[in-house]
């Protein structure tokens, strides 16, 4: 597809990233010329220097003929005029970063329906939903849920001693009652599709498919779960903190935010009077040992500087917190805290380019894709999608252990109405099943690219 990309932030460069990854015909504007220049070092794209809500910049980037128009800018207001403009001008979608907290529900409808936007997005509303389903299942580093919630993908850290040690896939299910499948393994920077001979160690990141309450019978016979979260203390009083705190309140947690500028502690204790809001410099340890941090549940540090989060997140872990979450954009940072023990490390601007690659992979239905769900899993290094099977799928009613599959390729799980199936040698699919399959190679399009 054609798709242009207006703003060279963070989000726009991780997006930028990816979508050239997804071999797309990429155009992007930015107003610096020097940002465009390190891009079109690194990119194979199309750049155009200057404002994305002036016409004739959009005529310049033939915005007329875009199949996916992005306004990613660090201003809302430009987004959107951008946005419409491009649409006015023959864009066939087009999808606006929306930050402001001012911006309800019917706001944002509104806005959409006048502008003709395809889809609003709000990268710090969605980093704080995937930070809150963290914290609802502490035990988890990550949660994915397919059609509608019926089928789940957890992350989990198997500590040193971990009875999952020196286990194969195979022992393991024999072993415990819960319907499960470990779809993939990370292990020192590798990503494994694992067999059944698969030996797991400590320190593997594992990810496991299953239906909820199977999940939760696992986790129960591995003695992961943890008590139910009550208090929550936050490192930051940033949007995403705000958006954090409020569902967290509404879940009947008690919620407290360390935040060292007055004037949004005074914002926040206005709009969120059940919150507690401290105004101190929560990165000096004593403020966080007065204000209780070893007696709080989970701790999210949510400053602006991924260094002071990463450090101060290794204080709360070392003070006994049972859930540390910790916001790190910079992936060469992400990756080393990882290596150095922090289970739970979240990059809202990954968030954000995995949202907007789903929506670019569901708009190529219309042009022969039928992927219905995507996830970037295992720091981006596996992709789970979500197929819907239609009769001509040249696989039907054959058995899975008959399919000729290519490499890196796994079927975790079929979706049959609202019943869960954990695949098996005999197990086969059928038309209108929902079949997730797990991709060490990326850029599947229909469910037949998984076979040979």
């Amino acid at each position: 597809m054609k798709i242009i990309v207006v703003g060279c932030g963070k989000i726009g460069t991780a997006l930028i990233e990816s979508l050239v990854a997804e071999e797309h015909d990429i155009i992007v504007i930015d107003s610096n010329r020097k940002v465009l220049e390190e891009i079109n070092n690194i990119y194979d794209v199309m750049c155009v220097c200057g404002n994305g809500a002036d016409s004739d910049v959009l005529e310049e980037a033939d915005a007329a003929s875009a199949d996916l128009f992005i306004a990613v800018t660090n201003s809302d207001e430009l987004n959107m005029l951008s946005c419409f403009f491009a649409r006015k001008m023959g864009a066939k979608h087009t999808v606006a970063r929306i930050r402001k907290t001012d911006y309800n529900d019917k706001s944002l409808n509104f806005m959409k329906q006048t502008l003709s936007l395809s889809m609003p997005i709000n990268p710090e509303f969605r980093a704080a939903k995937e930070f809150y389903n963290i914290i609802k299942m502490p035990s988890a580093v990550k949660i994915e849920s397919f059609s509608s919630g019926n089928f789940e993908m957890l992350e989990l850290r198997l500590r040193p001693d971990s009875r999952l040690h020196g286990m194969t896939l195979s022992e393991m299910r024999g072993k415990f009652k819960a319907n499960f499948l470990i779809c993939a393994v990370q292990r020192d920077g590798k990503v494994f599709i694992p067999s059944g001979n698969f030996t797991l160690r400590g320190g593997d990141k594992i990810g496991l498919t299953a239906n909820q309450s199977e999940i939760l019978k696992l986790l129960k016979e591995l003695n992961l779960i943890q008590k139910h979260t009550k208090s929550v203390t936050i490192l930051g009083g940033s949007r995403i903190a705000f958006y954090l705190a409020k569902r967290l309140v509404a879940a009947g947690n008690s919620v407290k935010i360390i935040e060292q500028n007055i004037e949004r502690c005074e914002e926040i204790s206005e709009l969120l009077p059940e919150v507690s809001v401290i105004h101190a410099d929560g990165t000096q340890q004593e403020v966080l040992e007065e204000e209780g941090i070893s007696r709080t549940d989970a701790f999210v540090a949510l400053t602006g500087i991924d260094e002071e989060n990463i450090l101060i997140s290794f204080f709360a872990s070392r003070k006994g917190v049972p859930k540390v979450i910790s916001k790190v954009n910079r992936e060469e940072l992400a990756q080393i805290a990882e290596d150095m023990g922090l289970d739970c490390v979240i990059s809202p601007k990954r968030i954000i380019a995995d949202a907007i690659i789903q929506y670019a992979r569901a708009l190529q239905n219309s042009m022969g894709s039928k992927v219905e769900t995507l996830y970037k899993l295992m720091d981006s290094n596996i992709e789970a999608l979500e197929f819907k099977v239609s009769p001509e799928f040249r696989e039907i009613e054959t058995p899975l252990r008959d399919m000729q599959l290519k490499s890196q390729i796994l079927i975790a799980g079929i979706i049959r109405g609202r019943k869960t199936i954990i695949p098996a040698g005999d197990d086969v699919i059928l038309p209108g099943d929902r079949v997730i399959i797990i991709a060490g190679q990326k850029g599947l399009q229909d469910l037949s690219d998984i076979l040979r």
